[in-house]
């Protein structure tokens, strides 16, 4: 596989379940992290936190009055996912949404547990391209809330976490639909870093097609643009799902919440809004590009016709003198080949055309124009 099939199936990574299978069907790649739960158990006085829990102490966290974070990192382990999906009651189709990423972001609301299907963009050093989408599930439960998260490295909760350990905010003063707007919002200000590189990126190549218009700073753009197209399929139906639970609401989600959710609501737009503008700025480097290759094939071609033109009257002189006429036979056969001063005086000609031609492509600023 080449490495730009590679930077493809990074971005327009895409999985499904066999036709006609089973619905509910687990579908776990290959390559999916093990799965490793983390709790953050919290309330007003207090917060704590435990890593490599089983799936079967989560069903404890279910019966305290505390709100409880249970973060699954990773998709790999099917047999963890199945008894997770037990003890929280999940749908089979829920759980098959979960894990067979990646999924549309959407929201489904069951009554007792809202659903939320989100993407996720982070700065990373594993992918090529320096960019990472992956697929973000929250499920909101009355004191609870379960997210899973394919990649088990990177993410962008930790402020969050930090908040929860420090008591910073009011996320603890707050029900689990608070965290689940704290966890969402963190995800679309991830955005934000992710388009100021790329934004980057794209003020450089703007310097370097007009100074270097090359294929590789072509393929460049090309890889851009499919970039902000992956952006703008993982944000576009955040907005709707969002826009959805403002008008709709959820018994899961507070009233109280719903004015935050109107600020994540905001930072979509904004973000929208930045996606499409630097689309339009990728078009126009393409528009640049063809400019500026032809303009290079213009220099060069201006180049060869003034090489050309100070030579050609030089060709016509040597082939004229080389033709060889015999003057015995005729005197108007070449006399000039018999002059004692014939050869300096051709070469004299020679160059007092080539120095008028460049004097006069001096004048008129053609050398100018030359790179």
């Amino acid at each position: 596989m080449s490495d730009r099939d590679r930077r493809e199936e990074d971005i327009f990574d895409y999985s499904y379940s066999i036709p006609g299978s089973i619905p509910g069907t687990l579908t776990i790649e290959s390559d999916a992290a093990p799965s490793e739960i983390i709790v953050i158990e919290y309330n007003l006085e207090r917060a704590t936190h435990a890593t490599n829990v089983k799936p079967q102490e989560c069903g404890s966290y279910l019966k305290t009055d505390s709100i409880s974070w249970i973060d699954v990192q990773g998709l790999g382990s099917e047999r963890v996912l199945q008894q997770l999906g037990k003890i929280f009651k999940l749908h089979p189709l829920l759980l098959e949404d979960v894990v067979n990423v990646p999924q549309r972001p959407k929201i489904e609301d069951y009554q007792t547990q809202l659903i939320i299907i989100t993407q996720m963009a982070i700065l990373t050093q594993k992918s090529e391209n320096g960019i990472s989408i992956e697929q973000v599930s929250l499920i909101v439960g009355k004191n609870y809330l379960l997210s899973l998260q394919e990649d088990p490295e990177d993410d962008c909760f930790q402020p969050v976490r930090d908040r929860i350990r420090y008591n910073r905010g009011i996320v603890r003063q707050k029900g689990a639909d608070y965290l689940a707007y704290a966890l969402w919002d963190a995800i679309i200000d991830g955005y934000f870093p992710v388009l100021e590189a790329v934004g980057d990126r794209i003020e450089e190549l703007e310097d370097r097609i007009v100074l270097e218009p090359n294929q590789k700073t072509l393929a460049q753009v090309y890889q851009i643009r499919r970039e902000l197209l992956a952006l703008r399929r993982a944000i576009w139906p955040q907005r709707e799902a969002i826009e959805k639970l403002i008008k709709n609401g959820s018994s899961a989600i507070d009233k109280e919440v719903i004015p935050y959710l109107r600020d994540c609501y905001d930072h979509i737009i904004q973000i929208v809004d930045v996606i499409e503008t630097y689309r339009e700025l990728t078009s126009n480097l393409m528009t640049v590009y063809m400019s500026a290759v032809s303009n290079r094939i213009n220099e060069i071609m201006k180049t060869i016709a003034v090489v050309s033109t100070i030579f050609i009257p030089l060709t016509f002189i040597t082939g004229l003198y080389g033709m060889n006429f015999d003057d015995e036979i005729s005197p108007y056969n070449m006399p000039e080949l018999n002059w004692y001063w014939g050869y300096p005086l051709c070469w004299s000609l020679m160059i007092a055309v080539s120095t008028s031609l460049i004097i006069f492509f001096w004048r008129r600023g053609w050398f100018n124009d030359i790179s």
